[in-house]
């Protein structure tokens, strides 16, 4: 049973292939056939170096953004961390108000 992958996802195998990753230890992460990682390189890879400056603008700008994110989702959870610790101290007992 042969697998067929799409357009996106052969480019970005090839993307990762032009990192400098060695071909056949990328394939066997990727789980296909080296061969195939090999026709989608001579296939793609003229097309990739043209748009390579957009995409690596793209991929600083989502890093930026990524980022700023998790900062905020560590902000967030440190917050959380202190309301559950004070909803989780004891009330505070009042020995003059219960007293007659």
């Amino acid at each position: 049973m042969s697998k067929h992958y799409d357009e996106v996802f052969k480019r970005d195998a090839v993307a990762l292939l032009e990192s400098g990753r060695p071909l056949k230890k990328l394939a066997a992460e990727l789980g296909v056939c080296a061969v195939s990682l090999r026709g989608w390189r001579d296939r793609y890879a003229k097309t990739l170096t043209k748009a390579a400056p957009q995409s690596l603008e793209a991929a600083q700008m989502e890093v930026r953004q990524l980022r700023q994110e998790v900062a905020d989702l560590r902000r967030q959870r440190e917050i959380l961390k202190k309301t559950l610790g004070i909803l989780a101290e004891p009330p505070c007992s009042d020995t003059s108000a219960s007293k007659p």
